[in-house]
């Protein structure tokens, strides 16, 4: 059995940046017996091996713009990712699967999810997950003075912290534990960018709960950030900042109840898996 694996960064038009991913392409042609052979103890152990903050398995259906679509983290099958679907299409392309002429659907555990290409950028169409306002949970509500908060509530997956400047976003050193305790995926940092940046808002995520310490570009998180900061600052495109070590630049259109994600992705390696 060989299965080709590609090793793409997500969100980054250069490599060493934004989110890597690696895209698994299963029945490709070349080995009848790649879905037989990789059940879900074996795509979890190649996510573990791997030990990028996800995985992603694809396999061809019958409508060539249709493909199905799971994601690993090293630790837990994930219920939704942006960057990994953004690399599977990106990989799809690259590999001349498709050719990118027309969007692409991807049936996944969260349903239809879609992809577009924009010329070197692919624009994902995923949906939207409000923020709903509540109080934090203690092991939370103990990382920032009350004055830094502007508002706190929680998404489908995670709790989501709205602080008063992007410095403090960019400061904040994470209680793993702490996060970890409070339950769900993680955290969702967030902070109206600084004038002159570029950036509308700026993010952070944590998610340790899912093998993640700290995602350095989050598509799926754009789903709640974007439609709160397209409220807060009357905007309907925006540009995200996630301020981890490696970077990324996110760019976010909101259509109510669908949130579209656009980004570029760097091809790093290609290989065969054994």
């Amino acid at each position: 059995m060989s299965i080709p694996i590609t090793w793409v960064d997500a969100f980054s038009d250069v490599a060493f940046g934004g989110n890597p991913a690696a895209v698994c392409l299963l029945n490709d042609g070349v080995s009848n017996d790649n879905d037989q052979a990789l059940d879900d103890v074996r795509m979890q152990s190649i996510a573990s091996e791997l030990g990028l903050a996800e995985t992603a398995f694809v396999t061809r259906t019958e409508d060539p713009a249709v493909f199905g679509l799971r994601w690993f983290t090293p630790t837990v099958e994930a219920d939704i990712c942006g960057h990994a679907t953004l690399a599977a299409a990106h990989a799809l392309r690259e590999s001349g699967v498709v050719d990118g002429a027309v969007p692409l659907t991807f049936l996944t555990r969260s349903g239809p999810l879609g992809a577009a290409f924009e010329g070197d950028m692919v624009s994902l169409d995923f949906p939207a997950d409000p923020m709903t306002p509540c109080a934090l949970p203690d092991s939370l509500k103990r990382q920032w003075p009350t004055a830094d908060v502007v508002e706190t509530g929680r998404s489908r997956y995670d709790w989501f912290v709205v602080l008063s400047s992007a410095d403090l976003v960019r400061a904040y050193e994470p209680e793993l534990a702490a996060v970890a305790a409070a339950g769900d995926r993680g955290l969702l940092l967030t902070a109206v960018g600084d004038p002159g940046t570029g950036a509308d808002y700026v993010l952070r995520v944590f998610a340790p709960n899912v093998g993640i310490p700290e995602d350095p570009a989050t598509g799926s998180a754009q789903c709640t950030a974007g439609p709160y900061w397209s409220g807060v600052l009357g905007l309907d495109t925006l540009v995200a900042r996630q301020m981890s070590s490696r970077g990324a630049v996110l760019r976010v259109q909101v259509d109510r109840e669908r949130v579209k994600i656009a980004g570029h992705a760097t091809t790093v390696l290609t290989g065969h898996l054994c």
